[in-house]
């Protein structure tokens, strides 16, 4: 059985994923800068330490390793940041991505999973969103993103590259083990900055904007858990695997939280009290994310396991409250 290429490997969501080919008794490569990946993340697989901006060092990698796939993560990830430093986004994302898929195309590896995200649709024109929506990205790290999109699908059609491109909602939660989790240094997240106040690390929570077109006048979010998002992948490589063609997909729960509503649930998961303050809206945030995932729903029969709020916040609880103790 060839190996799995897992770019951003130490990171939250390939960590994950890593954890969950493995379990299923395939062979993983991880390649990551730790630059923004964790070392005690590296619990899986074999572990190429380098960055996506250096070819000659990828052309190593596929060389020494029989490469059948590659799940891609590796990207800045923060949208404030990518507003105000748009050249580091396009330079890390797009750039580093073109290097990547030199080096596949080089080797003749053609399968690729894509760490897209739902940000692609700017503001939401329906209620739930579907993989036909228009995009209108608001930031250049949305931007990068489906720039990245638009390369694969260009490349599919000169060298056939098949690639299965997953649109997350809002990733939250960590593993149900309790050995890897959400760290991200520094930490732009919700549900980890929420559980940091509720541990004293942070003064306040700080909820941007409240004017927003929603029941409560704060953004509405869609959370997934971490590892429902590590079984699509898996289930992604399936469909390739099988000669299913390229194609995008939703990844959500279908159901919309407002920041306060999350906060409320972190206070009754956690029994703390949170502390809150109230500031403008940021660059680059939609009132509203909610998806429609019917299509990863029969496609790659794929269907989410963490379905109540409530647990996902849970199991991010317990590994904060062990990893930031």
């Amino acid at each position: 059985m060839k190996k799995t290429l897992i770019t951003g490997g130490a990171g939250y969501i390939g960590s994950h994923a890593a954890k969950a080919l493995s379990r299923l008794g395939r062979e993983v490569v991880v390649l990551d800068s730790l630059v923004a990946g964790h070392r005690d993340f590296l619990k899986w697989g074999e572990f190429e330490h380098g960055d996506l901006a250096d070819p000659a060092f990828l052309e190593s990698v596929f060389s020494r390793h029989d490469i059948g796939e590659v799940l891609h993560f590796a990207a800045f990830i923060a949208v404030g940041e990518s507003v105000e430093k748009p050249d580091l986004y396009y330079g890390n994302n797009v750039r580093n991505t073109l290097n990547l898929v030199d080096a596949m195309l080089k080797a003749d590896v053609k399968r690729m999973v894509f760490s897209s995200t739902a940000a692609v649709y700017g503001e939401p024109q329906t209620e739930l969103i579907a993989e036909d929506h228009p995009f209108s990205p608001l930031s250049p790290y949305a931007w990068s993103k489906r720039m990245i999109e638009q390369i694969l699908a260009d490349c599919d059609r000169a060298y056939g590259l098949k690639h299965v491109c997953l649109r997350y909602f809002n990733a939250a939660g960590a593993d149900p083990d309790g050995e890897i989790g959400e760290r991200h240094q520094p930490e732009t997240h919700l549900i980890p900055l929420i559980l940091q106040a509720a541990l004293g690390l942070r003064d306040t929570i700080t909820i941007f904007g409240t004017d927003y077109p929603t029941p409560d006048g704060t953004c509405l979010r869609d959370y997934i858990h971490v590892t429902d998002l590590a079984d699509a992948h898996v289930r992604a490589l399936d469909h390739l695997e099988s000669g299913g063609g390229s194609r995008a997909f939703n990844l959500g729960n279908g159901n919309g939280f407002s920041v306060r509503e999350i906060i409320d649930v972190a206070r009754e998961v956690s029994g703390r009290d949170i502390p809150v303050t109230e500031a403008g809206r940021r660059a680059g945030d939609s009132p509203a994310l909610v998806a429609s995932s019917a299509a990863a729903r029969d496609v790659l029969q794929w269907t989410p396991r963490f379905d109540d709020v409530r647990d996902i916040v849970r199991t991010a609880w317990n590994w904060h409250t062990k990893d930031l103790a």
